[in-house]
């Protein structure tokens, strides 16, 4: 039975489309939801997609974080639903108390676009399975307000619990703590990552490697190690 993941697009989203496309090809299929809706359409999982709800007036993801459909979201959060928060979506799940800490405007103050070097801290979410632990991947960044920030206590939880799931290498671009670009919640269900794995999951578009210009394909294994936990549960 092919999984269904649906795709939550919000006022402003950007990426929603990329998200889709990216489930495609992981061999799922998309469902497209809207924010206003308190119907999840019986999906197995969930993205918030990246862009920018509601312009970003507020805090960014704050307005998206009450949105109608973020109480099935959390109720499906806490029965074990794999949901993964990108960009704007990682927002909106700091926001709504899914995963802990706060996201900032980035510390030099300006929007950045890069291809980004990562590392696979955490490799037995629903998301990162796919990953080794330690591995080194390349996943496009593009964030105005990616700083992630928490107290003292709350990092030394986050750091203490290994709910880090990818760090930062190279170049902290935007001033994140402890070079956390992404985050697990303790069950493993819930990820977020500032950076777009939807924009590496195809030769020919993602980031340049070694081998070709574009050819870069890493952030397919976020979507592949989705589907593939959803057919461990039913087996």
């Amino acid at each position: 039975m092919t999984a269904r993941v649906g795709v939550i697009t919000f006022p402003g989203s950007l990426d929603d489309g990329d998200a889709q496309r990216a489930v495609r090809l992981a061999g799922a299929e998309p469902v497209a939801l809207w924010h206003g809706s308190h119907d999840l359409d019986g999906v197995d999982a969930l993205v918030l997609p990246g862009g920018f709800s509601y312009g970003d007036y507020l805090r960014a993801g704050a307005i998206a974080a009450v949105a109608p459909i973020m109480t099935e979201v959390k109720d499906a959060a806490s029965k074990g639903m794999p949901i993964l928060g990108i960009c704007n979506g990682f927002q909106m799940l700091v926001e709504a108390h899914l995963l802990p800490g706060g996201l900032i405007r980035n510390a030099h103050q300006q929007f950045i676009r890069r291809d980004q070097r990562l590392r696979v801290e955490n490799a037995s979410t629903a998301w990162t399975n796919g990953f080794d632990e330690g591995q080194e991947i390349v996943i496009p960044l593009k964030n105005g307000d990616g700083g992630f920030t928490c107290s003292a206590e709350t990092l030394a939880r986050i750091e203490g619990e290994g709910l880090v799931a990818f760090r930062y290498l190279g170049v902290n671009p935007n001033g994140s703590l402890d070079d956390i670009a992404g985050l697990t919640n303790e069950r493993g269900n819930v990820v977020g990552l500032m950076p777009h794995p939807e924009h590496a999951v195809e030769p020919g578009f993602g980031p340049d490697t070694a081998e070709a210009m574009r050819s870069g394909v890493d952030g397919l294994t976020f979507f592949t190690s989705a589907v593939a936990s959803l057919a461990a549960s039913v087996a």
